[in-house]
């Protein structure tokens, strides 16, 4: 019996250190938000904002995916909401079952930002899915990912889901998702659409 008690107090801990972890994340976002040197709302919205609103943290949203290399990157000049094209590569698809569905979708890694030591492992996913323009912003949304370590698998956490710029904002420049960057379903997780 205090075996059992044992193992379920730490897995209450674990549940709860990643929820907290969750909310330090948003509680960051939002601290970023109410500060006018680096929100991206505008001079109305800041004298307004309380906070941003996000789905319920949900664990099975955080998932370990198969990251399967591009054996031929090439450069792109990805796709953006205005005429800047900035530099791409795929740099592989990840392969992973997210509520019983399997899914592959593109990795990217930026060129230029890839050049800068602190980037060097930086990858990004951009997606759209099914509450897109309804429960979430229209115009997908982003998740920042690092390359796994050697014998590692690529961590993408849903719950870290966040909008671009553009959403907030009209004079930013951000990249669009691709009908190969679509999940055919409902991401419960991250950052809901603004107003």
């Amino acid at each position: 019996m205090k075996i059992l008690t044992i193992v379920f107090i730490g897995i209450i801990i674990a549940i709860g250190s990643y929820k907290d972890k969750i909310i330090k994340y948003q509680n960051n976002l939002n601290k970023e938000f109410s500060n006018s040197e680096t929100s991206p709302l505008t001079n109305e919205d800041i004298a307004v904002f309380k906070e941003l609103d996000f789905y319920d943290i949900d664990e099975s949203y955080n998932i370990e995916a198969e990251l399967i290399l591009n054996e031929t990157p090439k450069e792109f000049g990805m796709k953006t909401t205005t005429k800047r094209r900035p530099t791409y590569i795929k740099y592989g698809t990840a392969k992973f079952e997210l509520k019983g569905k399997s899914i592959e979708i593109a990795i990217y890694k930026n060129v230029e930002l890839s050049k800068k030591e602190q980037y060097k492992d930086f990858l990004f996913m951009l997606f759209t899915d099914n509450t897109s323009g309804i429960k979430s912003y229209a115009g997908g949304r982003y998740i920042d990912l690092r390359i796994p370590k050697e014998g590692e698998k690529l961590q993408i956490d849903f719950n870290k889901a966040y909008n671009p710029y553009c959403a907030y904002n009209h004079k930013y420049s951000c990249p669009i998702p691709s009908g190969e960057d679509h999940i055919s379903m409902e991401i419960e997780a991250g950052v809901m659409k603004w107003h």
